[in-house]
């Protein structure tokens, strides 16, 4: 591999570890990357817990998410998440999925979860929810074939965010820095939300302010601090 694929791939691993030591996944969850020299594939990690990913670890597939590299390791039965989002989405060159425990509320009750921080912006105004109950009837909820997947990206539209009944959600991002990024700001907006529910009315952002912060938060100023910051904290660790 060229040596920007293999830069890229380490930083996937790092994202995996990123995602593990925010808690935003335990043993379960996961984040992938398009291939940028060909748009059809993308790289994810076998089927192992993303504190304990590395490099020898990432695996190829195509968006129908067909291992297309050889391997022989087990992969993750959900990478067909990951496909269907790339193949309706093909500005979204990373996406993230994670069962944050402070997501899972919205999900399941009706209440929505809105933008109430500006670091949380990213997780724009309008986020779908998407019940594989509908479609598919009584299921082990997890995504496992195309046909889920394509149910699951055609809910998504054009959000960032998708919630999953029951389940956890999904986060797109234009790359693995956006992705990663998002789904942590994801599990403390909606921490956040729960606990201000509980003390009176809630004033969220705008939908110009969620625009303007959006944009601040994927501006070099703030995603490469906050990068720096999140990869530090591993390194300390």
């Amino acid at each position: 591999m060229n040596a920007k694929i293999e830069d890229l791939l380490d930083e996937l691993v790092i994202a995996n570890h990123v995602l593990a030591n925010e808690n935003v996944v335990d043993s379960f969850g996961h984040v992938s990357v398009r291939n940028p020299d060909n748009p059809n594939h993308f790289f994810i990690s076998c089927s192992r817990a993303p504190e304990i990913v590395c490099r020898d670890d990432l695996m190829e597939f195509d968006l129908e998410g067909n291992s297309v590299d050889g391997s022989t390791l087990t992969p993750y039965g959900e990478r067909f998440i990951h496909g269907a989002i790339m193949e309706a989405r093909p500005e979204v060159q990373s996406v993230v999925h994670n069962h944050s425990l402070s997501v899972i509320p919205f999900g399941v009750t009706g209440t929505q979860l809105q933008p109430i921080i500006h670091t949380g912006a990213v997780i724009g105004q309008n986020i779908p929810i998407w019940d594989i109950h509908d479609n598919f009837g009584d299921t082990d909820l997890l995504v496992r074939n195309m046909e889920q997947g394509r149910d699951l990206a055609h809910r998504l539209g054009d959000s960032t965010v998708i919630l999953m009944r029951g389940h956890g959600c999904s986060v797109t991002g234009p790359d693995i820095k956006g992705a990663t990024l998002s789904a942590v700001y994801l599990q403390i907006s909606a921490a956040l939300q729960i606990q201000s529910m509980q003390l009176g009315n809630v004033r969220y952002l705008t939908p110009g302010e969620t625009e303007k912060c959006t944009e601040l938060f994927f501006s070099g100023l703030a995603i490469d601090r906050v990068w720096e910051n999140l990869t530090t904290r591993i390194n300390r660790k």
